[in-house]
C-alpha cells in the first residue's frame, strides 16, 4: 500500500510539474504575462492542490533552462500521467490560452504541438474544457 501511495505521488507530482511547465511556456509565448494569466495561474495552482514548495522550486529551476528544455521536461512528465490528467492538464491551458482574451497564433500553435507530443486528441479537449465551464456555471 505504501508503495501505492509512492505511485500515485510520483504521479501527482508528474502531473503537477508538467503542467506548470506548460503553463510558463504558453504564457510566455507571446512575451508577456498580464494580470489575468496571472490570476489564472493562481486559481490552476489553488484547484490542483500545487504546494508553495513545488512551485518555488519549479519557478527556480526556470533559470537555468532554455523553453526547449522546458518543453521536453514537460512532455515527459505529462507523459508518464493518465489521460485523464494529461486531459485535466490540456483543460487547463486551453483555459489559460483564453484568459487574456486574445489567443495568439503562437499559443495555438504550441497547444496543437503539445497535443500532438502527448497524444490527446483536440476534440477531447474542447468537449472537457466546455463541459467544465457549464459545470462551473451551474454553481454560480
Amino acid at each position: 500500500m505504501n508503495a501505492m501511495r509512492q505511485n500515485e505521488s510520483n504521479q501527482n507530482i508528474d502531473f503537477q510539474l508538467g503542467l506548470l511547465h506548460f503553463v510558463h511556456l504558453l504564457v510566455m509565448v507571446d512575451g508577456s504575462l498580464d494580470q489575468r494569466e496571472t490570476i489564472a495561474i493562481h486559481t490552476i495552482k489553488v484547484e490542483e492542490d500545487i504546494p508553495d514548495w513545488v512551485y518555488t522550486q519549479f519557478h527556480a529551476s526556470l533559470l537555468k533552462k532554455t523553453d526547449r528544455q522546458i518543453y521536453v521536461e514537460g512532455v515527459d512528465m505529462l507523459n508518464r500521467c493518465t489521460e485523464e490528467e494529461k486531459l485535466c492538464a490540456f483543460v487547463h491551458l486551453h483555459r489559460l490560452s483564453e484568459a487574456d482574451n486574445n489567443i495568439d497564433v503562437r499559443e495555438v500553435r504550441f497547444l496543437l504541438y503539445s497535443l500532438k507530443a502527448t497524444k490527446i486528441a483536440y476534440e477531447d479537449v474542447e468537449l472537457s474544457t466546455r463541459m467544465s465551464k457549464a459545470a462551473s456555471l451551474r454553481w454560480l
